[in-house]
C-alpha cells in the first residue's frame, strides 16, 4: 500500500530537503553551477482564458457522431450529478431520448454556454494527440526477453502539498525515504536495474519491451496470456519523474526525422536496433505502475473513474479543463487535412498532457485504433461547454 506522510513530518521534510523531492509535473532543472541562495527568474506561468462564443462559431456543430458520444456524457454525469453546478443538467440528460439528434443538440444549446479556450500567451490552437488501449502478448511467468508489468512498490511516497499550502491544492510530489530524507523515487533506469523493491510485484510479463513501454504511455491495456485469457491492467501510479519523449530523443540523435517519430516509426526503429533499446527507453525516466482491472466490456477506466468511450473521451490538463466537462473539439484526422469535429468529454488525464489547449483523443481498443492514435499529432481548437450561469474555472 502506498504511504502518505503526515502533515507535521511533511513540513519538516519539505523545509529541510525540498530540492530532494521529484515533482509529478515537469519543472525546469537548476543548472549545475546554480547558486541556490538566489531565486532564479521564472517565466510567467501559462494560464487559460475563456472567451464566450456563439454556437455558430463551433466548426460543424454538433459535429460527427453526436449521438454515439451521448453515453460518454451520461457516464460523466454519474460523477457530476451530485455537484450543484451540474445537478440540473445531468438530471435532464437522464430523461432525454438518446436517439433523437435534434433533442441532443437542443439540450446542449439550452443548458451550456460555449467558451473558446485560449492560452494567456495568445495561442488559440494547441496540440491534439491520440491514444488507445493496446493488446499485448505475455505470461504470468518470466522468461527470455520478457519484461515485467509492475504493481506499485511499497516504498513509493505520495506527498500532498495541499495539506500544508491551500494554494497548492491537488499538487503532489513523489519520492522515497533514504534514512530521514525524502529523495526522488527511482528512475526508469534504476527500476530496470533492480534498485527498487519490486520483487513479487509483477502482475504479468510482456513478450515485447517496446510494446510494454507504450503500454505505460497509453496508461491501460490488455495482455493476452498463454492460455488465451485476457488480463486487463490500468494506471495505478507513477514514479514522479517528468515524462520525456523518446521520439524527440530519436530526432535529436539524428535517428529519425520529425515526420517519422510516430508510435509506429519508433517501434520500427527499436526493432531494427535492439542493441540500443535500453538507451532509448532510459531517455524517459518516467515509469508507470499498474493495477489489475475487471475484464469487463467497454473502455478502460479513466481519471474520472468511468469507462472511456471510443471517439468521445479525451484526456486533458485538469488545471484548465475540469474533469467531466463536455468539450467541442475541432481538429483534423491523423496525418490528414480532413476535419475531425466532435463533441467529446474530459474523462482522463496524462503525464504528457500539459497546457490549456491540449487534448489526447481516445480512439478505442486494438490494432486499428493504435494505427490512428500513433499517427495523430494535429493542431486543434477546444471549446469548453460550461453550464449557463455558473462561475468559470480559474484556469490557473
Amino acid at each position: 500500500m502506498r504511504r502518505t506522510l503526515p502533515a507535521l513530518l511533511l513540513l519538516a521534510l519539505l523545509a529541510g530537503c525540498a530540492s530532494q523531492v521529484a515533482p509529478t509535473t515537469p519543472s525546469t532543472p537548476k543548472p549545475a553551477d546554480c547558486n541556490c541562495g538566489e531565486t532564479p527568474a521564472k517565466p510567467a506561468p501559462v494560464t487559460a482564458r475563456y472567451q464566450p462564443a456563439d454556437w455558430s462559431a463551433l466548426p460543424g456543430w454538433p459535429g460527427e457522431q453526436s449521438l454515439a458520444g451521448w453515453p460518454a456524457w451520461l457516464a460523466s454525469c454519474k460523477r457530476l450529478a451530485s455537484r450543484p453546478a451540474w445537478k440540473e443538467a445531468c438530471s435532464e440528460a437522464q430523461a432525454l431520448n438518446p436517439r433523437d439528434d435534434s433533442a441532443v443538440r437542443g439540450y446542449f444549446e439550452r443548458r451550456f454556454q460555449p467558451w473558446r479556450i485560449e492560452a494567456s500567451d495568445g495561442a488559440q490552437s494547441g496540440l491534439i494527440t491520440g491514444y488507445y488501449e493496446p493488446l499485448l502478448r505475455g505470461s504470468r511467468e518470466t522468461g527470455p526477453g520478457r519484461v515485467p508489468i509492475y504493481a506499485v512498490p511499497d516504498d513509493l511516497l505520495t506527498i500532498d502539498l495541499g495539506e500544508l499550502y491551500p494554494e497548492l491544492k491537488n499538487q503532489r510530489v513523489r519520492g522515497r525515504l533514504d534514512g530521514r530524507k525524502v529523495v526522488p523515487y527511482w528512475s526508469r533506469a534504476d527500476i530496470d536495474a533492480g534498485r527498487a523493491p519490486t520483487a513479487g510485484l509483477a502482475l504479468a510479463w510482456a513478450d515485447d519491451a517496446i510494446e510494454a513501454f507504450f503500454l505505460q504511455i497509453q496508461g491501460s491495456g490488455r495482455i493476452q496470456l498463454e492460455d488465451g485469457s485476457l488480463l486487463r491492467v490500468g494506471y495505478a501510479d507513477q514514479n514522479g519523474h517528468p515524462y520525456k519523449s523518446i521520439g524527440k530523443w530519436l530526432i535529436d540523435q539524428g535517428e529519425l526525422k520529425s515526420g517519422e517519430a510516430s508510435m509506429q516509426g519508433i517501434q520500427a526503429w527499436a526493432r531494427a536496433h535492439p542493441e540500443r533499446l535500453k538507451e532509448l527507453l532510459d531517455a524517459n525516466p518516467s515509469f508507470v505502475f499498474f493495477r489489475v482491472l475487471p475484464s469487463a466490456t467497454g473502455g478502460p477506466i479513466g481519471a474520472l473513474n468511468v469507462p472511456l468511450t471510443d471517439g468521445a473521451s479525451v484526456a486533458v490538463d485538469p488545471r484548465f479543463v475540469p474533469l467531466g466537462s463536455p468539450l467541442y473539439l475541432a481538429t483534423t484526422r491523423p496525418n490528414d487535412s480532413r476535419p475531425l469535429n466532435r463533441l467529446v468529454h474530459a474523462q482522463d488525464t496524462g503525464g504528457a498532457i500539459r497546457g490549456p489547449i491540449r487534448a489526447d483523443y481516445f480512439w478505442g481498443f486494438g490494432a486499428e485504433a493504435g494505427q490512428l492514435a500513433g499517427r495523430m499529432k494535429q493542431q486543434g481548437q477546444i471549446w469548453l461547454l460550461w453550464p449557463k450561469g455558473q462561475p468559470l474555472p480559474a484556469g490557473q
